[in-house]
This record gives C-alpha cells, structure tokens and sequence, in this order.
C-alpha cells in the first residue's frame, strides 16, 4: 500500500524488541517501500540497537532502498523504475535484464556480496522465469541468512513452479528452521498446491 500514515504505527512495531523478529521485519520493510528520506533515521536506529540479524539485514536492505528510490526518481516526482511483473513492490530493483542466469546465480550464492544485490539477483531470476532461473533460486536455500532464504521462499511461491515443491517441504519439514522461512514456505507451498505439499501440510496439522 505505501500508506505513509502507517508510518507512526511502523516505527512503534520497529522500535518493541518484545515483538518477535518477524513482526520487526515487515514494519523495516514497510518503511523501506514506502521509501521517504524521513525513514532513514527510524532504519539507522533499529539498525544499531535490535540484536536479531535478520532485523538488522532489512534495515541495512530498507535504506539501499530509499537511496537507490532517491536516484531514479524524475523531476515531476514520479517513479523511472519499472513495475513488477507480479505487482508486488519489492525491496530491490532487479538488475539488468542482460545478464545471464548463470551470472545472476553466481551473486545470488556469493555470501560476500551485499544483501541488496543478491536481492536484485533473485527478483532477476524471478523475471526472466523458467525451469533453469527456478532451479538456481532453489540453489540458493541453505545459504547464512534466513532473511534471503525467507524472500526465496517467497519468490518460488510468486513463481508457482511445482518445481520447487520438494524444496519448500522440505523446509516445512524442519521444525529448527527460522519461523520466517517456514511461514514463507508454507504460503509458497501454498500457492504451488500439488500432492506433495497437500501431504506435507497434512503431517504437520495430524502429525502421526
């Protein structure tokens, strides 16, 4: 929605470190898309004083955000980036259509580049679509941060390719994951519906 009078109650979810990590998180990333400089300051707070790294990684991906939003902006105050395909606003710009699959996995996997560019890798892999960009997103779970691996569950649930089925419920399976990847599989599994999943969801509501 972008609504900046979510703005007040955003940075209240934000600034409670007695709400779970998840809750932090989405009010980071609702500031981060919302994209006004009066942001930053709210994101560089949290950044230094929330202890659960996958707050700290949105704060750190929500400001590349509203700076990057900064730079393509035109005079009338219109946005130049374009829309996503899947009408969703994302939290990076997909990188430039040329690059090759193989090219876009390489960064998606490399743990030494920022969070924003693997970002820009995935929703890359999410456009270009297909049997080979689905399979390099799904190599990218079991990297370091669940924060990546929860906006990859999510991408294989925008994507709907039954693919990624065995990936997601495995995932699902695992009751030591972070509770943000398993939310977001279980929605992506979701989507993807399949027998597979329908007994995965089965397990865990009747469990033998």
């Amino acid at each position: 929605m972008q609504d900046t009078e979510a703005i007040p109650a955003l940075e209240s979810f934000l600034n409670d470190l007695s709400l779970h990590p998840i809750v932090c998180h989405e009010a980071a990333e609702a500031l981060g898309a919302i994209g006004l400089e009066s942001n930053i300051p709210l994101l560089q707070n949290s950044l230094l004083v929330d202890p659960a790294p996958e707050v700290q990684e949105t704060c750190e991906l929500a400001l590349k955000q509203i700076q990057e939003l900064k730079t393509v902006v035109d005079g009338d105050g219109t946005s130049k980036t374009e829309k996503s395909p899947f009408m969703s606003v994302d939290p990076a710009a997909p990188v430039s259509s040329c690059s090759s699959v193989d090219e876009l996995r390489n960064v998606l996997l490399d743990e030494e580049k920022c969070m924003y560019d693997r970002y820009a890798a995935l929703f890359a892999l999410r456009n270009h679509g297909g049997d080979t960009a689905v399979s390099a997103i799904i190599d990218s779970l079991g990297g370091k941060s669940a924060l990546l691996w929860h906006e990859v569950a999510y991408v294989l649930g925008q994507l709907q390719n039954k693919a990624a089925s065995a990936a997601l419920s495995d995932i699902l399976r695992d009751v030591n994951e972070h509770p943000m990847v398993r939310h977001e599989a279980a929605e992506a599994a979701g989507s993807i519906a399949g027998m597979t999943t329908c007994y995965v969801f089965y397990l865990l509501t009747f469990p033998l």
